[in-house]
């Protein structure tokens, strides 16, 4: 989100609670975050993309509901959802015989092929609901092809070839096709509330849900970019009441935006300017000067991330949907198990109800049993290296995920084996003290010289730095 988009909803979020009546709220909500995510992506190199990307969110979201909601006949609402998301889009779609200054996007579509589109998708999705729904297996097929979407939308080579068949069929120049040509704002977060939904679906724990609540949970403009990840089961209730707004309310709100655009346009892109990066790792002449880009790159990342997060906890405050923290001080932590509780929370807790819980379960369940040190280092490992490449699916991710899972493995072994020893350690309050900074200390450096691996673009420039880190 730029300072624009955040006035913007700051200011619609005033004219929301003031003159919008209690029963409008949630349509309003609905309405506002489908043409916020229009918006909020950022022109691409292709033509029409910054068009089609959101509305593959959408036409996906809603095929997701289809095979979520309960069974029965859709009902009244429920079509009047899906005839307001279809308006929208035809809606943006015309900003095309409008000037430039007034498009959501760039110049979108033919409103009549837009049309065309969404009739035959339609149809498309009604067949395969018509045979596929109520089966087990259509929920799992689901998931899988959110999965393969998502990587081909990540992986660089992947990618670059969606990017080819999206410029010769916008008659563009195919040779100048990039990864970075399929900018897909905010598909990582819609990708794990879909699966979040979905899988609940299966084990029978997902609450009943309109089209307009669904819809409204998916794409919830205030946490579409950058998350945090919330669950339905927390939002609903949320949504379903959306409160008038008090005084207290407004400046709990606009304090948590306050304090995360300090932490966003003040801190961190005042330290984005000394942080590591492949041109200020090149210019360091002595492994002092990198260590030095190696805080600054720690503590942009922090103030960037949770001052994002902060900010979009304020939005949601101000339209009464309270979104849950993401961060809670992860530097001080004094262990790396610990870390992770406090980092990016809502992203933690969705990896350890859905890969390192179901993982371990499989494993223990399964007639020849691996032994439980195997478990717990494949678990600790896969959940971790699952969270690199959802950043992105390269090699540096990969061992950033390694490193990480290697960590939470080791730690898990350690505390183990010492527990009746660290039950004596508290005992002994100051020695209990100074284990705990040396606990800190030592988490705070594993941390930092993993983010090597999160911060340079490639490998081999990776491993170089981290050796110049230590004088090699």
């Amino acid at each position: 989100m730029t300072l624009t988009h955040i006035a913007v909803f700051g200011f619609a979020a005033l004219i929301y609670n003031w003159l919008t009546p209690q029963r409008w709220r949630g349509w309003l909500l609905m309405i506002g975050s489908l043409i916020a995510i229009y918006w909020l992506q950022p022109a691409l190199p292709v033509r029409q993309l910054d068009f089609v990307l959101p509305t593959a969110t959408l036409l996906i979201t809603v095929t997701c509901w289809l095979f979520v909601r309960p069974t029965g006949a859709i009902t009244t609402e429920d079509r009047i959802a899906l005839g307001i998301t279809a308006g929208v889009v035809l809606c943006i779609s015309g900003t095309r015989y409008l000037i430039p200054e007034l498009r959501l996007t760039s110049r979108p579509p033919d409103v009549p092929d837009v049309l065309l589109a969404l009739i035959i998708f339609a149809t498309i999705v009604l067949l395969l609901w018509r045979i596929l729904h109520g089966r087990q297996s259509s929920l799992t097929m689901l998931i899988v092809a959110l999965i393969l979407i998502f990587v081909g939308a990540k992986q660089t080579y992947l990618a670059t070839e969606l990017s080819r068949v999206f410029r010769h069929w916008q008659g563009q120049d195919i040779r100048l096709a990039s990864h970075i040509d399929i900018g897909w704002l905010g598909f990582s977060y819609v990708a794990f509330r879909l699966i979040h939904t979905l899988r609940d679906r299966q084990t029978g724990q997902l609450p009943p849900l309109t089209l307009k609540a669904y819809l409204t949970y998916i794409i919830f403009f205030p946490s579409y970019t950058a998350g945090p990840i919330d669950r339905v089961e927390r939002f609903i209730p949320d949504y379903g009441s959306l409160p008038t707004l008090t005084a207290a309310r407004l400046l709990d709100g606009a304090g948590r935006i306050v304090t995360g655009l300090f932490k966003k346009f003040v801190i961190a892109d005042s330290l984005a300017l000394i942080a590591l990066d492949a041109t200020n790792a090149s210019q360091a002449t002595s492994a002092g000067g990198l260590w030095l880009l190696l805080h600054m790159y720690a503590f942009r990342l922090f103030f960037d991330f949770s001052g994002y997060s902060d900010i979009a906890i304020g939005i949601g405050i101000l339209y009464g949907v309270r979104l849950p923290e993401n961060f809670n001080r992860p530097y001080l932590k004094n262990n790396i198990n610990a870390f992770w509780q406090s980092w990016h929370m809502t992203l933690s807790n969705w990896v350890r109800f859905y890969v390192f819980s179901p993982l371990s379960r499989w494993l223990l369940g399964r007639a020849n049993r691996p032994p439980m040190i195997a478990i717990l280092l494949v678990c600790h490992l896969s959940t971790m290296i699952i969270i690199g490449l959802w950043h992105g699916i390269t090699w540096a991710f990969f061992i950033w995920g390694l490193w990480h899972g290697m960590g939470l493995f080791i730690h898990k072994m350690w505390s183990d084996r010492t527990r009746k020893w660290y039950i004596q350690l508290r005992k002994h309050p100051r020695r209990l003290r100074l284990w705990h900074i040396a606990g800190t200390i030592l988490t705070f450096y594993f941390v930092l010289l993993g983010w090597v691996w999160f911060a340079l673009p490639d490998l081999s420039s990776a491993l170089q730095v981290m050796g110049r880190l230590f004088g090699l």
